[in-house]
């Protein structure tokens, strides 16, 4: 505590307290400047000095926290305010902590190096480091906080939190007393904290930890779960947790009143009259007339009122249900009752984030824009939209209330980064060592320009490629791009060099399809073909493919790299015979749908479908090198590139008429602040001359990827379920900029 000293003659006299104060000044100030004091201290040269205002300032000066010591000493009206400011702390280290738990406590203590040292933020600081340990399970954490000046300097401070952390409780036994419909396992993946599996120290299994922070919001989830049944008059008592200090062990139970399950009888609106097309919306619900209400599926029946009426620019509509229940008939009548607010338009649309793409370069993926009326599909379907041109790690669209009928787009973006220098080493079983370096900009200058320069080399295999795409040429719907490309690949019947160039145009057909048509001119040499190849009419040297390509594609999903829903799939039918040698049809098809469980489960599941369909038909000249193959990461991992098609009876490849590829994947979160993920796959293949059962493949693996500075990387380890002998496989593969 302060103390206050006087040093005046006369200390008796009643004629002290007429002084007159002459000068104020300060000994022992660092950080705070002698103005900034006086102004707290509330005293000015010419007041009459008083002890009121002496013992005033002094408090006002302490109440900063600055100080441990204060007084003050008077001579004929000259004041001089003396301060022992606190010590500074210099350095923090804690003892007893993980590495990896560190930074984040250290971003949790309220107390940073250059910060007075104050006894009441540190005791905050060890109650915070506590906490941090009960969130992760830990109970009876001692934690010890120690001072001492560092390097003898008495002003600053190092700060010693020392940290004993305590034991986990681990869950031996779950109830749920009165429970009748429902037990343990069908609330279990809803819960936090969970009962101890007999292999719960294994990955994949419940471990037990006790999770105090998740223990209130336990008894609402064991709710939810009875109200997804349709039980409304469910109630479900605070969790009871009796531990065990001796073991560490606890038993928790929950006292349950279940009720009895309740039926929809009728689904009704109260909405002013044309907001609403009811016959239709009632057609979109999930609930309906005569099931057992779920209110999972009554929050996603709001959200689809709510957009149906904001896509008529309602955007602060506000629908609330009502929930009408007979408790003698178990019926319940739900009445949405929907106050829409005023039609809503766009004022403004702003954008942050994008230091290097330019600003049109994003608005003309918006689909709405200034004076517009207020659509939430709209706005939904612009976000996406700016997601899938893979300029952006993240985008997002929020609403900013100016007035009654306007609002401000915030349109924010976070730019990953499209321009890189990569180069990749790898190893295949067949093809041997795989290298591969790129040059490639996926935004050129910000203006949305692609262009890439690539080159392979394996064992068998030698390319490169030089492309350049303008997806919006002058912000347009139409598109352009050209690449020049060549190919030495060595295969395991023949030979061959490649070397062309195509120039593809195209437009947009509403939000998600695209048109494109394509003409390549390319010349392929053939050598080295086997006996067998050359008996088939097949014969070495140049020949020249003249063909047009008209395509069209859909996709809707909702990134560029990792896309957790949606649909991409397009068609091509390539026509080969304006001019050159080969004449031949080929038509390809592919598909992929994208479905994330993050929203479902809360948990960033995806799982995705992926299949590719292929015919051609020979219309005079079908060469070797456009038959069809499987193998390789497009169409069946495990299996070198190209190396499954029908054989000759010398048992030479000799390329397929048609094929169908599929795989089934399931991507799972593994580091998410790396962004690293894994994937588990299961490749299924067929393809022959005239019946796809004529060779039949298939495989499984595990994938690694990450999105990483230099773009999406993919490690993929796959091996063969269903083969042949005499297969070509790999057992590990790896791509570089390739969508998940």
């Amino acid at each position: 505590m302060p103390r206050i000293v006087y040093l005046i003659p006369l200390l008796l006299t009643t004629s002290l307290w007429a002084v007159t104060i002459k000068s104020i000044s300060f000994e022992g100030l660092v950080r705070l400047s002698a103005d900034t004091a006086r102004q707290i201290a509330g005293i000015s040269v010419g007041d009459t000095l008083n002890v009121e205002q002496i013992d005033e300032a002094i408090k006002a000066l302490y109440a900063q926290r600055y100080f441990d010591d204060i007084w003050v000493e008077e001579d004929s009206g000259n004041i001089v305010i003396h301060v022992k400011e606190k010590p500074s702390i210099a350095r923090i280290e804690l003892e007893g902590v993980g590495q990896n738990d560190k930074d984040t406590i250290l971003d949790l203590l309220g107390v940073k190096t250059g910060m007075m040292y104050d006894e009441t933020k540190i005791k905050q600081a060890k109650t915070h480091i506590r906490q941090f340990f009960e969130a992760k399970g830990y109970f009876d954490t001692v934690v010890e906080a120690k001072s001492e000046p560092l390097n003898d300097d008495e002003r600053s401070l190092k700060v010693t939190f020392n940290v004993n952390r305590g034991e986990k409780i681990i869950i031996r036994s779950f109830q749920m007393c009165g429970a009748e419909f429902l037990d343990y396992g069908d609330i279990e993946l809803d819960i936090a904290n969970k009962e101890r599996e007999f292999l719960g120290w294994f990955w994949g299994f419940n471990s037990g930890e006790l999770k105090i922070h998740e223990l209130p919001m336990d008894s609402n989830r064991i709710k939810d779960a009875y109200l997804q049944k349709g039980f409304l008059d469910v109630q479900v008592s605070p969790p009871f947790l009796r531990t065990y200090p001796d073991s560490f062990d606890a038993s928790l139970s929950y006292h349950i009143n279940e009720g009895e399950a309740y039926t929809i009888e009728s689904i009704t609106f109260d909405a002013p009259e044309g907001i609403l097309d009811e016959e239709s919306i009632v057609d979109s619900l999930l609930l309906e007339a005569g099931e057992r209400i779920n209110i999972s599926h009554l929050r996603r029946d709001l959200e689809t009122i709510e957009t149906a009426v904001a896509d008529k620019g309602y955007a602060f509509v506000r629908v609330y249900p009502d929930l009408q229940q007979n408790k003698e008939t178990k019926t319940v009548n739900i009445v949405y009752n929907i106050n829409p607010g005023e039609k809503v338009y766009i004022r403004n649309v702003r954008i942050s984030g994008n230091s290097r793409t330019i600003d049109r370069v994003i608005r003309r993926e918006l689909y709405l824009t200034e004076g517009s009326l207020y659509s939430k599909s709209d706005l939904i379907d612009s976000r996406n939209a700016i997601r899938r041109t893979g300029y952006f790690e993240d985008a997002s669209i929020t609403e900013q209330r100016v007035s009654e009928d306007q609002v401000d787009l915030l349109v924010k973006v976070t730019e990953t980064n499209t321009g890189a220098i990569a180069g990749g080493i790898g190893y295949g079983t067949s093809s041997g060592i795989l290298l591969s370096a790129s040059v490639s900009d996926g935004n050129i200058f910000g203006t949305g320009l692609k262009g890439t320069i690539i080159g392979e080399r394996s064992d068998d295999e030698l390319s490169g490629r030089i492309s350049l795409t303008n997806p919006r040429v002058f912000d347009s719907i139409y598109s352009l791009s050209g690449s020049l490309y060549a190919e030495d690949n060595s295969w395991t019947n023949y030979d061959e060099e490649v070397l062309g160039f195509s120039v593809s145009a195209g437009r947009k057909f509403g939000r998600y399809t695209n048109a494109s048509l394509t003409y390549t001119l390319e010349e392929t040499t053939l050598s080295d073909l086997s006996d067998s190849l050359i008996d088939r009419g097949y014969e070495e040297g140049p020949s020249v493919k003249s063909s047009i390509t008209p395509s069209v594609s859909f996709n809707n999903t909702d990134d560029y790299y990792l896309p957790r829903s949606g649909i991409s799939t397009s068609a091509s039918l390539e026509y080969a015979g304006i001019g050159g040698d080969e004449k031949f049809v080929k038509n390809l098809y592919r598909f992929a749908y994208y479905y994330g469980l993050r929203d479902t489960f809360d948990y960033d599941l995806i799982l995705r479908y992926k299949a590719r369909f292929g015919v051609v038909w020979d219309n005079g000249d079908l060469p070797l090198n456009e038959r069809l193959y499987l193998g390789g990461i497009s169409t069946l991992r495990g299996f070198d590139s190209s190396s499954i098609s029908p054989k000759d009876s010398d048992g030479e490849l000799i390329g397929g008429e048609i094929y169908f590829a599929n795989s089934v994947e399931a991507s799972f979160p593994l580091v998410e602040r790396f962004k690293m993920r894994g994937a588990l796959f299961v490749d299924y293949g067929m393809i022959g001359e005239d019946d796809l059962s004529e060779e039949i493949r298939a495989s499984t693996g595990i994938s690694l990827e990450w999105i990483s500075p230099l773009g999406p990387i993919s490690l993929i380890f796959a091996e063969p379920i269903k083969s042949e002998s005499g297969d070509d496989t790999t057992s590990f593969e790896f791509t570089i900029g390739r969508q998940f």
